[in-house]
């Protein structure tokens, strides 16, 4: 047996066979052949298993994911089907007298660089769709298997390099017990996801693709940052033991599902989850969610080969809105930009995009994109409680742009005789320092603030948090971190308005009981955290807390912080 070390991005522990998300190795090399007609029927045969794979991928995305996501691969379905396509492979194979694998990567080349040529941006997204068809119908001739999440028919661990936020929201949780990956981050949104679907994970393994083979029997400890690689019998007898006792105290846990959240003193503050989609809710509900403290919007734009229409926006919108009967729903605008690309806006690529063009800076400079988001926001506003918050706000001025064009399509919705919601609070994300800073001045011109903290750690130490090498920088606890929340929630409380924070420190056990004692209104986590601190905050006292942040503000180092919080 063997392990390997990373860091903790979901607690929780999976045991199963390895599944690798991996790119296959897809070389061969060039041959003579005797028999064309043979090399034929091995294509079409290879091209049949494809067509068979898409149409299984396409309907699972289609039940899971919608219409939109699903027209990607009936576009790769028409390629697979294209004579265009198919003849001049045959022709080669016919004429050269070659193997199907170099004559279908020549001819498929070849197409690939002519459409990528033109100036036609549908012309040019076909050149995607031939590359993606292309390797599997290569893996179908050499007989490696493609991996392919959606796939997945039995129990399993992910291992990759990475996951992407899309291949992430793919994973059934039926299925996939846990993953563990190479690079990464405990704010990467891959590991976010993780939470929210409750799947264990560790990330930042560095080798976890090269040395765990289709197959090993895993251990994903997700408390301890661990992987077992084909642990012993014994092993897996006490993780299974450990997993048991999880299980019966999650049932505790469920039995304040329907109770408000009041601290040992009676002093009551809202525990609201964090959301990428519209499915994401039943979580919320089933875990006793008090609210919705992030709508991650920019899922909605992932994973599709174009912007999402104002139509899809709004019905999105409404569904939450509705299914959260009148508690409050607070929904980022786009945050686009460091690790979460859109490949259909042509963006140019950036040395540090975390600091770049992204988020608000993006939406008001492309404003149709802007507008149609929020016209989509307003018009879905009468069927619950909306809050609308702004990311990645560094200046008054940005603030005040982009409330004057929410105005804006206010107005030309109501001069239409669009019904919009009454009282549409307005806040901000605070998650750059000098806003953090400057809280004083911006807590005059918003409704509320909600603290992004997983940006405002890594800004504020200088340090990536996708970046595993710089991790021991990632320091929620560190006593500067503390200083800037607790100049945002008084900024706050002096105007008479809320301070919220949706970050995942708010849902961290060491953080909940100093968030207390600096006054934080509203915690906002991933659901399943929601009943496991319901139970931690009906065991602190509010007024000892204030006592324990105080001496926190006044420490040199994190470590110190957490000594101090463990010792409560």
């Amino acid at each position: 047996m063997s392990f390997l070390n990373g860091i903790a991005a979901s607690s929780g522990i999976a045991i199963a066979k390895a599944y690798r998300l991996v790119e296959p190795d897809l070389s061969f090399e060039k041959k003579t052949i005797k028999d064309s007609m043979e090399e034929i029927a091995r294509l079409h045969t290879a091209l049949a298993a494809s067509k068979s794979e898409l149409e299984v991928i396409r309907d699972n995305a289609l039940k899971k994911l919608g219409e939109d996501k699903a027209a990607i691969f009936d576009a790769h379905l028409l390629v697979l089907s294209d004579p265009e396509l198919i003849h001049p492979i045959e022709n080669t194979m016919k004429n050269e007298l070659v193997n199907a694998e170099y004559a279908l990567k020549e001819t498929a080349d070849m197409f690939v660089k002519m459409f990528e040529q033109m100036e036609n941006e549908y012309m040019k997204e076909r050149a995607a769709d031939i590359r993606d068809v292309t390797k599997r119908v290569l893996s179908h001739l050499l007989g490696v298997q493609m991996a392919n999440p959606s796939l997945i028919a039995e129990e399993v661990i992910i291992i990759a390099e990475d996951l992407t936020p899309s291949d992430t929201a793919q994973l059934n949780r039926q299925f996939v017990k846990g993953f563990a990956t190479d690079i990464g981050g405990r704010t990467s949104h891959s590991a976010i996801m993780a939470r929210s679907l409750e799947i264990p994970a560790v990330v930042g393994t560095k080798d976890s693709t090269e040395v765990i083979q289709n197959g090993d029997l895993l251990i994903v400890d997700g408390v301890r940052g661990l992987v077992h690689i084909n642990p012993t019998p014994e092993v897996v007898a006490k993780y299974e033991e450990e997993l048991n006792s999880h299980e019966i105290q999650k049932l505790e846990w469920a039995k304040l599902v329907n109770e408000k959240t009041f601290t040992a003193d009676q002093f009551f503050v809202e525990l609201a989850a964090n959301i990428g989609t519209p499915d994401d809710l039943e979580g919320v509900i089933n875990n006793g969610g008090e609210g919705i403290g992030l709508y991650r919007t920019e899922f909605l734009y992932m994973g599709r080969s174009q912007l999402p229409t104002e139509e899809e926006q709004f019905e999105s919108y409404k569904t939450v809105l509705e299914g959260m009967s009148g508690k409050p729903v607070i929904v980022r605008t786009l945050d686009i930009g460091g690790d979460k690309k859109l490949p259909y806006l042509s963006l140019p690529e950036e040395l540090n995009p975390f600091l770049g063009f992204r988020a608000i800076r993006l939406c008001l400079e492309q404003q149709d994109m802007f507008r149609t988001q929020l016209r989509a926001l307003l018009r879905a506003s009468s069927y619950g409680n909306l809050k609308i918050m702004f990311p990645m706000i560094a200046t008054l001025d940005e603030f005040r742009q982009a409330k004057s064009i929410l105005e804006d399509e206010k107005q030309k919705l109501v001069s239409k005789g669009e019904k919009v919601g009454e009282k549409i609070e307005v806040g901000i994300m605070v998650e750059i320092p000098s806003t953090a800073v400057l809280a004083d001045q911006f807590a005059k011109e918003v409704d509320f603030f909600s603290i992004g903290t997983n940006d405002l750690i890594q800004y504020t130490m200088a340090a990536d948090r996708m970046n595993e090498r710089v991790s021991y920088l990632y320091q929620p606890y560190n006593p500067a971190i503390l200083r800037l929340i607790k100049m945002v929630i008084d900024a706050a409380h002096k105007e008479g308005k809320w301070a919220g924070m949706c970050g995942e420190m708010a849902g961290d056990e060491i953080a909940i009981p100093l968030l207390l004692g600096l006054g934080l209104d509203e915690f906002s986590m991933s659901a399943t955290s929601i009943l496991k601190a319901r139970s931690q905050l009906r065991t602190l006292n509010k007024k000892e807390m204030e006592k324990l942040a105080a001496e926190a503000l006044k420490m040199g180092t994190a470590e110190e912080v957490v000594h101090a919080v463990k010792k409560i």
